[in-house]
């Protein structure tokens, strides 16, 4: 399934076409790779995005082409969230 896709199905990025732009620029990574919107997403695999000051990293769980509100989270596990450091 394509990222892009996946976020949206899942609810973890409401719309695809928002995916598809935090894709492009390169705020979503596939076990540990920089991810495109076209990347293939499967059962198994991490993904980090980042959410303005926040990486938030999940486990795909399973894949479906569509799904109802409240079995949305089942997609997918929440590992960890991190803040970033606004301080350099």
């Amino acid at each position: 399934m394509r990222l892009d896709k996946f976020l949206k199905v899942s609810r973890l990025i409401k719309r695809r076409t928002l995916a598809k732009e935090v894709a492009d620029q390169g705020r979503i990574s596939i076990n540990g790779k920089v991810a495109k919107a076209s990347s293939v997403v499967q059962v198994g695999d991490e993904l980090s995005i980042q959410f303005g000051q926040r990486i938030v990293t999940a486990r795909v769980e399973k894949l479906q082409d569509s799904t109802k509100k409240e079995d949305a989270n089942g997609m997918y596990t929440i590992l960890h969230e991190e803040k970033m450091n606004t301080f350099e």
